[in-house]
Order: structure tokens, then C-alpha cells, then sequence
């Protein structure tokens, strides 16, 4: 841990942080910038918490002043809308980002950040990623990128809710989680995932999840023995008419 940094526990989570605020204002950019460690560990603006199952990294409606990136593990994004209906929106691993609004002046969390398995997840302060931004091209192209794929990424997802039936869109989740390419494989879900869960990612009821899984399982899209397993003849449900 470097020197003036701190640890403490927080319901169960474990959180290591770096040097306070003065020593972090007499920080200097390193000529040889690894952005790799700058990601995995403390230092000035930034803290590493593990979080147990079912935690929350951050609530809809708090203040957006950090962006997160997630080293192990996986989280869950949801709204809740004025009706009190919540919906998850997005399903996240080890190399994303998450709350990066802070850094165009969103002033709150529009989702709520959930651990869906043991995460350890480094916080860096919004002051603190947009210096690392400026001043280290590796640093920007690194986010920069990550930028471009989530953005591709929701206009999928958009696409799928406005075209696609839910049985598509649970086999385009599937394949995402299991990250199933084109080749002739079965990959496993690391995800622990529950139907409830997909329901709301999908957008349809649990029975409704039931029956496509079992549909799926039957036709040896899929496997179930412990784990989720996904083969990747499921792409064929999306690319049928």
C-alpha cells in the first residue's frame, strides 16, 4: 500500500485508498505511464473495494463524481422509474467502466451499479481520470475505446428491444455472456445469472425465460449441469427470419 494510504471496512467491503488530497496535489506525471497500473492499484484520487454479492457500488440518484473500473467480477446497471418498476439495463465484467458520466458534468447517477458476483473494483476520482486523460495518450486511446464498443453496444441493444422477439433477445444475451464467436464451440457463462435477472434484461416474464431456456436446452443450444453453458449454434436464432 503507498505511503498515507488507507484501509477500512464498510458492510463487509474491503477498501484500500491512496494519499490524501495534499499529497495528491503534488503528484507529477510519470514519464513512462503504465495504464495497466494505473487501473489495478491505489495511488493519489484513487481506491480499490472489494464487494460481496448483491452490494451497491453506487445508488440512482447519488452524486456522479468517479468513474469505476471493474478488475474481477461482474455488476448489474437498473433503473427504477417513477412507478417504483425496476429494470436491469446492463450486465458489466472485469475491463469496463461505469460511471464515466461524471466526466461530461452529470451531476447523478442515472442507474444503480450492483455486484453480481465478488467484485474488486478501483474508484477513481473524476479530477483524477480526466488528468490521466489529458496528459497520457495511452490512457485516452484505452478509454476512448472502451467508449466506442459500450456505445456499439446500446445501439444493439436498442435495436434488439425495438425489432427483435424476446426469444432473440435472450439469445443475443446468452451469446454475449457466454461471448460465443463464430466458431463451432460451447463457452461457459461466467456470469451467475438468475431468470429473474434475464427476464428484466430482456424485457418479458420469468415464465416466458423458462420456457425459451428449456426450448433452448432441448434443441442442444444449450447446457445446464452446474453451470450455464452456451454453444454457438444459438446464433442461428438471431440470424433466422
Amino acid at each position: 500500500m503507498p505511503a498515507g494510504g488507507t484501509a477500512r471496512a464498510r458492510n463487509g467491503e474491503k477498501t484500500r485508498s491512496g494519499p490524501d488530497r495534499k499529497a495528491r496535489a503534488r503528484t507529477r506525471p510519470s514519464k513512462d505511464f503504465d495504464t495497466e497500473l494505473f487501473l489495478t492499484s491505489v495511488g493519489a484520487g484513487k481506491t480499490i473495494t472489494t464487494y460481496r454479492p448483491k452490494s451497491y457500488i453506487f445508488r440512482q440518484g447519488t452524486k456522479c463524481n468517479a468513474v469505476y473500473y471493474i478488475q474481477q467480477g461482474h455488476i448489474e446497471l437498473s433503473v427504477v422509474s417513477s412507478q417504483g418498476k425496476e429494470r436491469v439495463v446492463g450486465l458489466l465484467g472485469p475491463g469496463s467502466f461505469v460511471g464515466e458520466g461524471c466526466l461530461g458534468g452529470q451531476p447523478v447517477h442515472l442507474a444503480s451499479a450492483r455486484a453480481s458476483t465478488e467484485a474488486t473494483i478501483i474508484r477513481v476520482d473524476a479530477e483524477t481520470m480526466v488528468r490521466a486523460i489529458h496528459e497520457h495518450p495511452e490512457m485516452s486511446q484505452r478509454f476512448m475505446a472502451y467508449l466506442l464498443l459500450r456505445n456499439s453496444q446500446i445501439e444493439s441493444d436498442l435495436v434488439d428491444q425495438l425489432f427483435n422477439s424476446s426469444e432473440k433477445r435472450l439469445a443475443r444475451l446468452l451469446i454475449m455472456l457466454a461471448q460465443v464467436g463464430q466458431e463451432a464451440e460451447l463457452r461457459t457463462v461466467a456470469t451467475p445469472i438468475s431468470q429473474e435477472v434475464m427476464a428484466a434484461r430482456v424485457g418479458t416474464t420469468r415464465s416466458r425465460i423458462n420456457y425459451f431456456m428449456n426450448k433452448f436446452r432441448k434443441l442442444g443450444l444449450i447446457e445446464y449441469n452446474g453451470h450455464l453453458k452456451v454453444h454457438s449454434s444459438l446464433l442461428n436464432v438471431i440470424v433466422r427470419e
